[in-house]
């Protein structure tokens, strides 16, 4: 059964179905006018009776329930607030200015040719209009909001149409007037009764064109889905700026008199701090978008309603599956919001604290934001329960996996509803496999070979990896972990220094590897500049401010996973090796699993961008 009718709807029927408050628009609409030149061509094409596109509108009364609100310059008398009837999903730009030029008193408000905001009143040359269909763009007169056009920077009024016997005597006929002009016409006639010939003329031919204009509408039926609405509208939106999930969900819980908005970004004028203010203090959670929030909202209820089923002893597609997909966000009720908002924003605070004990402090070296939406999901159902050994164990081998297996990256709406299921699972019941994740996470050694820059999520658990194994700064002699949490200017940077590695002939794609990386401060990176680590070494030893014997040195290059004879010999390629294997322990000890080379038939994998960090 089809979900829409199409048909044809003169203009100044819709126009005065606005007026009405019949047709208005859903809340999620963003408010928008046509610049000058748009709205002109606009009226050429109707007086050509050109088409100008279709318009398409949803039929209100269904499950597709929004806010709705007038189309811009369009007000209602007060306490009347009509129902509105059908919604503009697409046409808003061309309603809203034909709406304004052509059924209201009141001055457009556009923009001109420099983006400024402007308000204009719109006339009709009758004599150019006349001319020809080539002359209709110059006959239509936009003047500003005293009815004037200027010109010498303001200076001088070229045009005045401030009066009604001033339009008679230029003979410009006002747009506003063009589907009722009997006012007007009445008016000239007793001005100027010679004019009335012509101007008849000029109504039969352009006027006319207006009043007999049929606009093309779809209109989808109240039975269409939210789902569906929400979908085809940003089809159809391609002009515009996509809409968020949030946005739309927004627009669906204004219907229902809950403001979303206010309950994510607070309200200034009641003094209401929003809930992301909890997350905005805690630099891990800082970049927590709504539709993260809302996606964890998503998998709290649709695993619930999952287990409800399965209690029921439903099978097969009958089971609601758990997701965290577009379409399931949309369709998330108010009240499974209500339900489940405070307890999963506790979560993502219990999932700041994982992180921050799993060796994360700074947002920088964060791998995948993604992935914090399934752990504070997990975080709802496991309280604190997370915190005992075993639990957090099996947490941690799963977040590691995800960020070391690098399989957290694009589109990841499945793995992780997958991966709530699985882990909830893996935890409370015993014999329950691995999850996804898990299973499939694999960390080959060539890929140290091609982690150059942070944009890979592997490169930055490495980083957070050689702090939680203890590091301290060649300098500063202090745990980098601490540092960072100080602020103290940290950064990875080269053990065997890039001019000292070109003047050995040594490869980019070589020495900018993660293998000859490590976390360290500015104040040790100026020392070492481009010298030989043999002697960048005993230059940090003997610094006034350090004073330190080479054992002492050679424990703290031990915490970076360097081996102090390799370095001080300035041998890199043995050093290369021997800090590779070492790196490898230490992923294979937070993945759980071992870290296996690929086969010889096995394809390459691509190299990363060679553009260096430092």
């Amino acid at each position: 059964m089809a979900t829409f009718d199409s048909t044809k709807t003169a203009l100044g029927k819709l126009l005065e179905e606005i007026l009405e408050g019949k047709i208005q628009l859903p809340d999620f609409q963003r408010g928008w006018v046509w610049d000058d030149s748009h709205i002109r061509s606009l009226l050429v094409s109707i007086a050509r009776s050109f088409p100008i596109g279709s318009i398409m509108l949803l039929e209100t009364g269904g499950t597709a329930s929004f806010q709705i609100r007038a189309i811009e310059g369009v007000a209602f008398p007060p306490g009347a607030k009509p129902a509105a009837e059908k919604l503009i999903l697409d046409g808003q730009q061309r309603l809203t200015s034909l709406t304004q030029v052509l059924r209201q008193s009141a001055p457009v408000q556009t923009r001109d040719d420099n983006g400024r905001e402007v308000q204009r009143f719109y006339y009709m040359d009758i004599e150019k209009a006349l001319a020809g269909n080539s002359n209709l763009e110059d006959s239509i007169v936009p003047v500003d909001a005293n009815k004037m056009l200027r010109a010498n920077f303001g200076r001088d009024v070229v045009l005045d149409l401030s009066a009604l016997e001033k339009e008679f005597q230029a003979f410009h006929f006002p747009c506003n007037q063009i589907l009722n002009s009997d006012q007007w016409e009445e008016g000239l006639m007793a001005f100027d009764d010679t004019k009335f010939k012509r101007y008849m003329e000029f109504r039969k031919r352009v006027l006319n064109a207006f009043r007999e204009y049929q606009v093309p509408v779809i209109e989808l039926k109240k039975e269409t889905s939210k789902e569906a609405v929400c979908l085809v509208f940003e089809k159809v939106n391609t002009g515009g700026v996509p809409l968020s999930v949030f946005e739309l969900v927004t627009a669906t819980y204004a219907a229902d008199g809950f403001n979303l908005r206010d309950d994510w970004y607070g309200n200034a004028r009641s003094q209401k701090p929003g809930r992301h203010k909890k997350f905005a203090a805690k630099p891990l959670l800082h970049d927590i978008e709504p539709t993260d929030f809302l996606q964890g909202l998503s998998l709290l209820h649709t695993y619930e309603q999952r287990l409800a089923d399965l209690a029921a002893g439903l099978t097969g597609k009958a089971v609601t599956p758990v997701s965290a997909k577009r379409e399931h966000v949309l369709s998330l009720p108010l009240a499974a919001f209500n339900k489940w908002a405070d307890q999963l924003t506790q979560g993502f605070l219990e999932a700041d604290r994982f992180l921050r004990m799993e060796g994360f402090h700074s947002p920088k070296f964060l791998p995948y934001r993604s992935q914090l939406v399934p752990i504070a999901a997990a975080m709802v159902h496991l309280g604190q329960r997370w915190l005992e050994p075993v639990i957090r164990n099996k947490l941690a081998r799963w977040f590691w996996c995800g960020v070391l297996g690098e399989l957290y990256g694009g589109a990841v709406e499945t793995r992780i509803a997958l991966d709530l299921q699985n882990l909830l699972a893996w935890i409370d019941q015993a014999g329950a496999p691995e999850p996804v994740t898990v299973v499939a996470a694999g960390f080959q050694p060539a890929r140290l070979d091609t982690l150059r820059t942070r944009t890979s999520a592997a490169y930055r658990g490495i980083y957070v990896l050689l702090q939680r194994e203890g590091s301290r700064d060649f300098f500063w002699k202090a745990r980098m972990v601490d540092l960072d949490r100080d602020d103290c200017k940290l950064d990875i940077h080269h053990i065997f220094p890039r001019d000292w590695c070109e003047d050995q002939h040594i490869q980019p794609k070589v020495f900018n590897s993660i293998v000859n990386k490590t976390p360290i401060s500015y104040k040790a990176n100026r020392m070492i500049g481009g010298k030989a680590p043999s002697k960048y070494l005993n230059q940090i030893r003997d610094h006034a401010q350090v004073q330190i014997t080479d054992a002492e040195q050679d424990n703290i290059l031990k915490t970076h996973l360097i081996n102090p004879l390799l370095l001080r010999a300035d041998k890199f390629t043995d050093f290369y090796a021997d800090r590779k294997a070492a790196l490898i322990r230490v992923i294979e000890q937070a993945m759980g699993k071992a870290v296996v080379a690929a086969s010889p038939d096995a394809p390459a994998e691509d190299a990363e961008d060679e553009t260096e960090e430092t």
